[in-house]
């Protein structure tokens, strides 16, 4: 191997520390995020006010971050479909339906059932050709689904089981899957993840402002009450975090490691709904969060593997 070659090698390897830091903290804020949903729903906050409002606060958050790196979205009808679509699956469909269920299956069997995506993802991958087949990544799949289904099965043994919240919590899995494959395959050519944020957030409070017109549902929050308020701002800055870290990890990671950001997410927010918020461990915790964690390495290791054999390939 040629010196040129093995800085290449090296190069690679160090490259996928940013993805794997954006996994780690996007998953983290992922965590939180579901955890905030549940004491928001405690202190009075419909789902559907505490998301608007959220998203409203973190997409002004990310415009200003876009304006101050001269990173504007654009606009174009290319552009436009791509926010609205991915609004729809990615934010605004998927967290209301996930906010609204946390309240009857608990914040910890939500951070759990997040990290269901990526089996659908890389599914759905390999049949458009996104991803190689690879054992490696495929175990590592497997593992986490194994471990997020470890806990679902418990949960629907329960005897207080809400079989409808859990089947449209479920649903909210498969809408983040479709949005994660959506996103890589209609990115707008030469945008970057500063620009395409804000228009997706932009575009979710829209359609979450029309969902609340055509229903009735209201998005008021409580007036003179400052902790609503001060739940709404510290969402709107972990939704600012995390979706500018979901299209950082997309455009460096791709669609199956960014997937696994709900395992992480499940890592990390079933321990703070045990500890800080008082609900009872699922059952199964500890065989389901370990399978997880090693699901994760082994995606993460066979994409290191696939892209150092990538460029030895090349330098022959």
């Amino acid at each position: 191997m040629s010196k040129s070659t093995v800085q290449q090698v090296f190069h690679s390897k160090n490259a996928w520390f940013i993805p794997i830091a954006c996994l780690v903290a996007g998953g983290a804020l992922i965590g939180i995020s579901t955890n905030l949903a549940k004491y928001a729903g405690d202190i009075g906050l419909t789902p559907l006010a505490f998301l608007f409002w959220s998203i409203v606060g973190a997409a002004i958050i990310l415009l200003v971050v876009a304006l101050i790196r001269h990173e504007l979205p654009p606009f174009n009808r290319r552009s436009v479909e791509y926010y609205f679509v991915a609004a729809l699956v990615s934010v605004a469909g998927s967290n209301l339906l996930l906010f609204s269920a946390i309240p009857h299956v608990g914040a910890g069997f939500v951070a759990l059932i997040i990290s269901l995506p990526p089996l659908l993802t890389y599914l759905a991958a390999l049949t458009l050709r996104m991803e190689r087949f690879t054992i490696i990544r495929a175990a590592g799949v497997a593992a986490a689904l194994s471990g997020a289904g470890v806990l679902a099965v418990h949960k629907f043994s329960a005897p207080d089981a809400s079989m409808f919240w859990i089947l449209m919590a479920l649903c909210g899995p498969v809408l983040l899957a479709i949005g994660n494959i959506y996103r890589t395959l209609r990115w707008p050519k030469g945008a970057s993840p500063n620009a395409l944020a804000p228009g997706m957030l932009i575009a979710a409070a829209l359609l979450l402002l029309m969902f609340a017109i055509l229903s009735n549902f209201s998005v008021a929050v409580p007036r003179g009450e400052w902790l609503p308020i001060a739940v709404i701002v510290m969402q709107a800055c972990v939704f600012a975090g995390q979706f500018l870290l979901l299209f950082l990890l997309q455009k460096t990671g791709g669609p199956v490691l960014l997937s696994l950001l709900g395992a992480v997410g499940a890592v990390v927010g079933v321990p703070v709904a045990i500890f800080l918020q008082g609900e009872a461990p699922p059952e199964g915790l500890f065989l389901g969060a370990s399978l997880i964690t090693v699901g994760v390495v082994l995606v993460t290791y066979g994409g290191v593997k696939m892209t150092t054999r990538a460029i030895e390939g090349d330098s022959l």
